[in-house]
């Protein structure tokens, strides 16, 4: 298409998708997945950029997350390296200089770095995730417990808040009891997480400025938060009859966005 490497989109979509055909092992997804990976490794590699920036290092999350399901070391050596390139230059905060201190950034670098962490082990990745984390929610995350966009885009938009909600739900899963940053990151979550109860949409859908009743409802942010809800039943962190419910509400409703093609409807442009 009109961008000459792999950027975020496709590649939530395909580490998504890996996530639903290993949960449901559905096999022939899983392969066909996989095998779509191959032309990476010799004649696409072109297609993985080697530029500094949040967008295209999250390009990792998929080879590290193949990895994870093939244990093939070439996978392993391209996600790793991006993880690492992300962390080669940083800031006075100790963030990677790809740190924008835009909301997004909670998920391109936490996805990427933390897949780094389960197929490594290595809990120098969590730590760059959980610094990113906790250097935002105190950068970004207003007194209702949503996000600005940044700090110079006082808007509370959908699908960015929905990053940050996506970003902590990945991060939340692996980071230790007993690690440093964790009682701050859920607590900065828990608030989120408590706010969007108040602004859900009827229709189950949260809208495209989350607390404007006259935007219109949006599907990409309402599929994070469902994600990052269902996450927290999951594990315990969130209430089951409280967030589970509002879960179900948001998928249901998303599922009322799906064309004849089953192509998700009413998506926010970047």
């Amino acid at each position: 298409g009109k961008h000459p490497f792999v950027i975020y989109p496709e590649v939530c979509a395909w580490y998504g998708s890996l996530t639903v055909a290993d949960l449901t092992k559905d096999e022939k997804l899983k392969a066909k997945l996989i095998k779509k990976f191959e032309p990476f490794l010799t004649t696409e590699a072109k297609r993985i950029s080697s530029n500094a920036h949040v967008d295209y290092r999250v390009f990792g999350v998929v080879p590290l997350e193949i990895y994870l399901l093939t244990k093939d070391p070439q996978c392993l050596a391209i996600g790793r390296r991006l993880a690492d390139k992300q962390w080669e230059q940083t800031t006075a905060d100790g963030l990677t200089r790809e740190a924008r201190y835009w909301v997004d950034d909670i998920y391109m670098i936490s996805a990427v770095q933390v897949q780094a962490y389960r197929a490594t082990g290595n809990k120098i990745y969590l730590d760059r995730a959980a610094l990113t984390a906790t250097t935002y929610l105190d950068k970004l995350q207003q007194p209702n417990g949503l996000f600005f966009h940044a700090a110079d885009s006082p808007f509370y938009w959908s699908r960015g808040n929905g990053w940050y909600a996506a970003g902590m739900a990945e991060l939340l899963s692996e980071l230790p009891a007993d690690h440093p940053k964790r009682a701050r990151s859920m607590d900065g979550y828990k608030t989120m997480m408590a706010s969007l109860l108040k602004y859900q949409g009827d229709d189950g859908l949260w809208h495209q400025l989350i607390d404007k009743a006259d935007a219109w409802p949006e599907t990409s942010g309402t599929g994070m938060f469902a994600f990052a809800m269902v996450t927290g039943v999951k594990h315990g962190w969130l209430e089951a009859k409280t967030y589970g419910p509002a879960a179900r509400k948001a998928w249901l409703g998303l599922v009322q966005h799906l064309d004849k093609d089953a192509n998700v409807r009413d998506v926010c442009v970047g």
